[in-house]
């Protein structure tokens, strides 16, 4: 990223607006504190409009990734990995880059700013390159589902990423299914629906276990093949749970 070099050179400024431009201030600024260097935006030496568009990009994923693993109350060590392993594998960013991405990333984890204001002015960007927005919820989704689940908040916020970009809900569902089980089966078992709260999944199956509990079929004097049946539903009842469950990291 030839254009990151020119930046942390200070032979280059950059004029980012924004939500963007206010992460980028703040973890230019504090990265060139350090070095007793300043940040200098100057018309005649600002970043081609090619340079821009990729610094866009830089910034806003970075940030976007700090919002997402913050949505569930911690950042874990898996999170972590797996966008240390998209900054090496995916954008094959050397040391010195390494370290003013995650610089991005802790200033916007503290930022006011929104996971959506970060999401809409990617869109603006690059509205017209859907592979950059599908390499966009791609991650999102790798570092959601990193440390075994993908809670609901996060998924809140990836489907809000996905309505910003205008993708559709069969390219998301495809993705998706790349690393998420698709679950539509487990909560039709438990009479539920994927948009539907924690609390009313614990109820629907609180509800279901009473119904087919093989101790409340036997007690009723119900045929043997209805016995059964109710045993393997109560199984089934089971299973569905606990896949949703730790699907969405129920406690």
């Amino acid at each position: 990223m030839s254009w990151l070099g020119k930046i942390l050179g200070g032979t280059i400024g950059f004029a980012l607006g924004g939500p963007l431009g206010a992460i980028a201030g703040a973890a230019f600024g504090h990265a060139f504190d350090r070095k007793n260097e300043r940040v200098y935006i100057s018309e005649q030496t600002r970043l081609s409009t090619g340079e821009e568009a990729q610094f866009t990009f830089f910034v806003a994923a970075f940030s976007m990734l700090a919002k997402l693993a913050k949505a569930d109350g911690r950042i874990s060590e898996e999170e972590i990995d797996t966008i240390n392993k998209f900054m090496l594998q995916d954008l094959n960013l050397n040391p010195e880059s390494r370290m003013i991405a995650m610089n991005i990333f802790n200033v916007a984890v503290e930022s006011a700013e929104s996971f959506n204001n970060f999401a809409a002015q990617l869109y603006s960007q690059f509205h017209l390159q859907p592979q950059i927005l599908e390499l966009m919820i791609d991650i999102l989704l790798r570092v959601s589902i990193a440390d075994g689940a993908m809670s609901e908040n996060e998924e809140k916020l990836i489907r809000s990423a996905v309505r910003i970009f205008n993708f559709s809900e069969e390219s998301y569902k495809k993705l998706r299914s790349k690393y998420v089980q698709e679950f539509e089966k487990y909560y039709a078992i438990l009479g539920c629906g994927e948009n539907d709260t924690n609390e009313h999944i614990k109820s629907q199956y609180r509800k279901l276990v009473m119904e087919f509990h093989p101790d409340k079929i036997v007690s009723k004097g119900l045929p043997e093949e209805f016995t059964k049946f109710a045993q393997n539903k109560f199984r089934e009842i089971q299973e569905a749970y606990d896949i949703v469950k730790k699907e969405r990291g129920i406690k």
